[in-house]
Order: structure tokens, then C-alpha cells, then sequence
């Protein structure tokens, strides 16, 4: 993997997004016993405005001069399967927007704070979340003041409550 992250801090670094953060099961990683998956989940901030139709073009094109193949909604890069998640709603921008810098290896790279993660999987609701949710209680360094503060900010408090 830490090839694949040096590829998109290249990507960074190019300016094909603004930012991105290390989003769903490999995620979990940094924070809690690994977790089965078969993906790199990669969430990523775009240089775009509101009316704009996102396009992965960009993306999708660089990594293909680069050399690597796309696999359904995948690109291949250094033999991991990565997928492009452009934020899809506020929770998860903001998520990208906070990431905490990480190293992996010898490679710095941003991953997704686990309140948020909690606050996502929650928001998801999807019965391998609400599992995850549990490790993450169990396992991980969670600062409830800040995770009250994000599932308050996106009315997900009655759903935390409902879930505990």
C-alpha cells in the first residue's frame, strides 16, 4: 500500500483534487483491529462548483498514462484496488477537510478521524457499519466530545441513541 499512497500524493501534489482522506474499511486500520476488505476507499475534495457535473476523467486519465488499468470502478494502482469517492454531502467533506495526517510506513498520507468515521457509518446505517460502529467503541481513541459535536451538527444524535 504505500506505493499506492506515494501514487496519490503525487496526485496531490498535481492538483487533480484538493485534497483527500482515507475513507472506509482500510480506514478502520489506523484506529482498530484491521477488518476484512477488498478496496482502498478514497475520498476525495474537488476543485468544482455546485452546478458543475463531477467527472473522474481527470483522474480516471492521468493514472491510465501512468500505466495503471481500470477494473469495473476501480483503478489498479501498485496491484490495489482503489475507488474515487468525490464527498457526496457535508458530513463527508468535512470528514476530508479535518483528516488527520498519518504515516503508513514511509509514506504520509490523510485518513478520515474516527468520530467522523463513527458519524458516516452511522449516517450509512448499511449492517456492516452499525458492526464497525461497535468495534470502534470497543477499540479506538474516541473523543466524545468531538463526535457529540459532529453527530449534533448533523442531526444524528437520535440515531446514535437509537443505535447504543
Amino acid at each position: 500500500m504505500e506505493k499506492t499512497l506515494t501514487v496519490l500524493n503525487k496526485m496531490l501534489e498535481e492538483k487533480l483534487f484538493e485534497k483527500y482522506a482515507i475513507g472506509g474499511a482500510i480506514a478502520s486500520i489506523f484506529y482498530i483491529q484491521p477488518l476484512a476488505t477488498y478496496d482502498l476507499d478514497i475520498m476525495i475534495l474537488l476543485d468544482v462548483n455546485k452546478s458543475t457535473l463531477i467527472s473522474l476523467s481527470p483522474i480516471y486519465n492521468w493514472l491510465e498514462q501512468k500505466g495503471y488499468e481500470a477494473e469495473k470502478e476501480h483503478i489498479i494502482i501498485e496491484g490495489i484496488p482503489v475507488q474515487f469517492i468525490p464527498v457526496y454531502n457535508d458530513l463527508v467533506k468535512e470528514a476530508v477537510e479535518c483528516a488527520k495526517e498519518q504515516n503508513y510506513e514511509t509514506v504520509i498520507t490523510f485518513v478520515i478521524k474516527p468520530e467522523y468515521l463513527i458519524a458516516i457509518m452511522l449516517d450509512t446505517g448499511r449492517t456492516k457499519d452499525n458492526e464497525r460502529i461497535v468495534r470502534f467503541l470497543e477499540e479506538a481513541e474516541i473523543d466524545f466530545v468531538l463526535l457529540e459535536k459532529i453527530l449534533s451538527k448533523y442531526n444524528l444524535i437520535e440515531k446514535f441513541k437509537k443505535f447504543k
